[in-house]
């Protein structure tokens, strides 16, 4: 009997070992963290072996192939082991598709990606069809392949993710943007975490489509390198560069493959970022074969995503602002380019790498103060003490929220949108967002 291991017993290793059980593997599942009772429980109903707060190397080397969640990095010293003998190691996503003939909506970018996921979701399902979410968002791929039988599935898939696929297929791949981030994670270079992001097309056919934002330099540049099969879809801003989607004279328009517009004013979602996360999920629901009059339903019928530019409250005239999935200076830049009002903008959190000038422009046109909310704060002080914009150090989510209160006026906005992952003070980068909105809620 074929041995599978996996490691990480979270949303997609639990799911992952569910799946592989019901397939006849010998499984096993370790955590170097503590394992949530809800996975324990969900193991233990399938009498699947677990450990938590180790690795035994006895029970984990002698697999025929590693599962590996993909919060683990490769510098992991039980990851080199593996790697040292040559033991496979794939991706839930990768074990999943073995085992389901579904359609497989793919969408990954730096940005934007879990607004347009949840976007195409929601046209989809609205339109009728038997579709999971699943990925960064939703439950796990794998635990739905084994529990559930959709046709289709909308899958949002992080850089890391797409490391470790490798035969894995998508029908229709989504690629928003490419903008530094993870950068920690791929040794301080860009391009590796650039040919992380255009795994996605890997393995497509002439029978897929590949849409992608046409006005990226970065992956405008990488697409030069690719000979690919897939049909192609560029979108745009603009009515120009070959873009088949794009907004002219105030109009949302989709060429192909079936002839779509409608009123921007209409689009339930606002801003620039929001646009091109639009004009993504229609191509796809168009794509998929969704009708024009339920794409238009779904496009204006959105209500966002949590954590994503959501309004957290008023506040005696101030205005709260949630954007705790900015984890990157890009997003952050979209963010504050969407402010209308002044703005005390809060960052901070673990650093990956992060290059603070692509937001210096906007910071001086829309900041009337910036709040520091980290264990270290070093790079954010020389970057941006010499814009003379007060600023403010703190350590927990209330002293951030009361420092913000203070600084901010009636009719300015205090925008949580912070550049980094959250780990150093929070569990993740929900917690900041919930704990955010808790302390405005008391204000």
């Amino acid at each position: 009997m074929k041995r599978i291991v996996i490691l990480g017993a979270a949303e997609s290793g639990a799911g992952a070992a569910v799946l592989a059980k019901n397939k006849g593997f010998d499984v096993f599942v370790s955590d170097m963290s503590a394992i949530k009772d809800k996975y324990k429980d969900l193991l233990n109903e399938h009498q699947i072996p677990w450990e938590e707060g180790q690795h035994t190397e006895e029970l984990i080397l002698n697999a025929d192939e590693i599962i590996k969640s993909p919060g683990i990095p490769d510098k992991a010293p039980m990851i080199q082991k593996i790697k040292a003998l040559n033991i496979p190691i794939i991706s839930e996503i990768e074990f999943a598709g073995r085992y389901t003939n579904a359609k497989m909506i793919c969408i990954t970018g730096s940005n934007g990606k879990t607004t347009t996921t949840s976007l195409i979701y929601h046209i989809l399902k609205g339109a009728g069809y038997n579709v999971g979410l699943a990925g960064n968002i939703g439950r796990s791929l794998a635990l739905q392949v084994a529990e559930e039988s959709f046709d289709y599935y909308v899958i949002e898939l992080s850089s890391f993710q797409l490391d470790n696929m490798y035969d894995f297929r998508a029908d229709i791949a989504v690629l928003m943007n490419i903008t530094p981030d993870h950068l920690d994670r791929y040794d301080f270079k860009m391009q590796n975490y650039v040919d992380s992001k255009m795994r996605i097309t890997r393995n497509q056919t002439a029978d897929d489509a590949f849409v992608f934002w046409n006005d990226d330099p970065v992956v405008k540049r990488e697409l030069e390198k690719y000979d690919l099969k897939a049909q192609l879809y560029p979108f745009s801003e603009f009515h120009e560069n070959d873009a088949i989607a794009y907004v002219e004279d105030e109009e949302y328009v989709i060429e192909k493959p079936t002839p779509f517009n409608m009123e921007q004013e209409e689009l339930a979602l606002t801003g620039k970022h929001n646009l091109y996360n639009s004009l993504a999920a229609g191509i796809t629901a168009d794509i998929a074969g969704v009708s024009s009059e339920l794409i238009r339903k779904g496009l204006q019928s959105f209500a966002g995503v949590e954590h994503r530019l959501e309004k957290a409250g008023r506040v005696r005239g101030i205005d709260f602002v949630n954007d705790s999935k900015a984890t990157n200076v890009n997003a952050c830049w979209y963010a504050l380019e969407s402010m209308k009002q002044p703005t005390v903008l809060i960052l901070g959190g673990v650093d990956k790498g992060n290059d603070y000038s692509e937001i210096f422009d906007l910071v001086r046109e829309k900041c009337i103060g910036l709040v520091f909310l980290g264990v270290d704060n070093a790079k954010l002080h020389a970057a941006f003490d010499s814009f003379g914009i007060p600023i403010r150090d703190v350590r927990s989510m209330k002293d951030c929220v009361d420092a913000c209160y203070q600084m901010a006026k009636p009719g300015a906005c205090v925008l949580l949108s912070p550049c980094c992952a959250s780990f150093d003070l929070f569990k993740n980068m929900e917690d900041r967002g919930d704990q955010f909105k808790q302390y405005v809620r008391e204000l």
